[in-house]
């Protein structure tokens, strides 16, 4: 390969860095715990439900005043110019977020007038967003349609924001305040689990709690007229609340995510149940998310996930000592789950992307432990048990489609249950890393498996040869979407393959790579946006993975040479440190990861150092 664009003794130097660097971040159990975005939507969500709880009567709420205002000035202080907000500090407005927040100053007493002119802006940005001119008041009625337009068919998120804005006393007062709040099937979470994907909940699978909790306040507020309806749904109601009480992890968080928690506490206390046991161990994990500076995270931490991704970045370039890999390896073991999940009533064998308790097994957290096991080394009978039960938890959620899943197999419904190409290639990267050293009859499975979701990928790319993440996106992009992080990640699961059938599907994609990269020799979500340090990274490391597989091609060496460099150039300038908001959560919902790009850049310098210097 030629080296003419490329300076590898400053890669190389890049790489130590960029090591040290990432090394340096690990706590004092020797793996990584990360850091999340603070979250405007989040921070409303936790003021809006500690403030009801408190409000309604419940009974520690005096303590939490000073979370409340320390929140409030929070999102003050970090509003966008326009007026609004958007779901981190480096985010667009949107109408999500700036409704919730503008909602989470109507709720506290008096914030509305110490935080008149931030309000007055919020007003302003939501009437020029929902369809008014510019300069008109906020119409109420087509705040309401924007926000459920947004979600369509989905009611995951767009009823939470309604409801809060209707407990806030945002779309006005008593039974008229919760017209646009679609009613929630509530009563369907007293079925058995294996019947919710049939009978098609409007919401995603982890949405579970806030169906009941949200369901249950807007029958509080605007009851059915169908008195048969009403009285099935009084009657079925301590039973949905069992539910809730049984699924909910011992820390109160649901998912560790704040928003998700502050929806059900909110909704519980606004509806005559403040002092239920759910809501008050949902407000003991909002007090104790909430960090120093007034703010809430998205979610708690993702410490399984970025020990993982760094593990697995590492790799590319030198594997860990032993000395360094054992705690990772013993921490990793305890990670996986033994037993059903309550939650989602997944089988025992998956990971989650936490070691907290609000974690729930899934596709892209079990095969990156998977992956991260393997090259942690020591393959004995312990590690070979549990590399057995999470291939076969994989086995076990696979779709019709061939595809994987997030969470629960069948679910396919809507848009966060689907089958996706990123989880389905990290799959598949994490059954041939384990398949022969595991039994015949498991291996019999794996290739067939590996058949069908080879299929599901070839189905599941564009035109140009490019696929569609699920779980990230960019919102530069049209329509959200990053087809580079989908790209990039099947790629690099091809390429780890072994299949004849799969060069072809390296060489298209490929293509797309090549014709998406910038003219300053970085990558952004897809053609012509801006250059980030995670997409750059990412495609670096799936182009030289092609490359390592034979697959040589001069305008793949010269992309794959001027995105090194642009990589090498941010880590001389110390620039690389500087995460992109690139991380989708459920509903359009943004965040980015600190480590995020010092893990990508390890694995993409890493893939290239080791194929330009052999």
């Amino acid at each position: 390969m030629s080296t003419a664009l490329i300076d590898l003794a400053r890669l190389r130097r890049a790489l130590d860095t960029a090591r040290a660097a990432l090394l340096s971040e690990r706590n004092a159990s020797g793996h990584w715990s990360g850091e999340l975005s603070a979250s405007a939507l989040s921070t409303a969500t936790a003021i809006t439900a500690l403030a009801l709880v408190g409000k309604n009567g419940g009974t520690t709420a005096s303590t939490h005043q000073p979370l409340i205002e320390r929140g409030l000035d929070w999102l003050a202080q970090h509003r966008n110019a326009d007026g609004g907000w958007g779901d981190t500090v480096k985010s667009k407005s949107n109408i999500s977020t700036t409704a919730l927040c503008w909602a989470a100053f109507g709720v506290v007493r008096d914030a509305d007038t110490k935080h008149s002119v931030v309000v007055h802006d919020a007003e302003t940005w939501l009437a020029a967003h929902s369809g008014g001119r510019a300069g008109s008041a906020l119409n109420r009625d087509a705040l309401a349609r924007a926000i459920i337009a947004r979600y369509g068919k989905d009611r995951t998120f767009s009823v939470p924001i309604l409801t809060m804005c209707s407990l806030a006393g945002r779309l006005g007062t008593g039974r008229d305040a919760w017209q646009h709040v679609i009613a929630l099937p509530y009563e369907l979470a007293a079925l058995p689990p294996a019947l919710f994907a049939a009978v098609k909940l409007p919401v995603v699978s982890y949405a579970l709690p806030a169906l009941i909790a949200i369901g249950q306040a807007r029958q509080f507020h605007r009851p059915t007229r169908n008195p048969v309806t009403w009285l099935m749904r009084e009657v079925i109601r301590t039973r949905t609340l069992r539910v809730l009480e049984n699924i909910q992890p011992p820390n109160g968080g649901f998912l560790e995510a704040t928003p998700l928690t502050s929806f059900v506490t909110m909704s519980l206390a606004g509806s005559g149940a403040a002092n239920h046991p759910v809501v008050r161990k949902g407000v003991e994990f909002l007090a104790a998310s909430a960090r120093a500076d007034g703010s809430w995270p998205i979610d708690t931490n993702l410490a399984t996930w970025v020990t993982t991704l760094s593990v697995n970045a590492l790799n590319e370039s030198a594997p860990l000592s032993e000395i360094e890999s054992a705690p990772i390896r013993d921490w990793l073991m305890t990670q996986q789950y033994r037993e059903r999940h309550p939650y989602t009533n997944a089988a025992p064998g998956g990971w989650a992307w936490t070691n907290l308790p609000g974690g729930v097994p899934d596709a892209d957290d079990t095969a990156g432990a998977l992956i991260a096991l393997k090259n942690l080394g020591v393959i004995n009978d312990a590690t070979r048990e549990a590399a057995a039960a999470g291939v076969t938890w994989l086995l076990d959620l696979q779709n019709n489609d061939g595809g994987i899943p997030t969470f629960c197999r069948g679910w396919g419904y809507l848009p966060f249950d689907r089958s996706s190409p990123d989880l389905t290639a990290h799959t598949l990267h994490a059954w041939t890393v384990w398949r022969d050293d595991l039994p015949d009859g498991l291996r019999t499975r794996i290739q067939s498996a590996m058949e069908r979701a080879a299929r599901f990928l070839d189905a599941q790319h564009g035109t140009a040869g490019e696929w569609i993440p699920l779980w990230f996106g960019n919102e530069h992009a049209p329509d959200d979407i990053n087809p580079l992080y989908g790209t990039a990640r099947v790629l690099h699961g091809l390429a780890a393959c072994d299949s004849p059938e799969n060069i072809v599907r390296l060489d298209a994609a490929a293509r797309w790579l090549i014709a998406a990269q910038n003219a300053d020799g970085g990558w952004g979500g897809a053609a012509g946006i801006i250059s980030s340090i995670e997409e750059t990274a990412l495609a670096v490391d799936a182009l030289a993975g092609c490359l390592a597989k034979g697959r040589c091609a001069d305008a793949m060496e010269i992309a794959l040479a001027r995105g090194s460099m642009w990589l090498t150039e941010r880590v001389e300038s110390g620039a690389w440190r500087e995460p992109a908001p690139i991380g989708f959560y459920f509903a359009k919902l943004w965040y980015f990861e600190r480590l995020y790009p010092l893990i990508f850049t390890i694995g993409a310098l890493g893939r290239a150092v080791k194929l330009l210097g052999r």
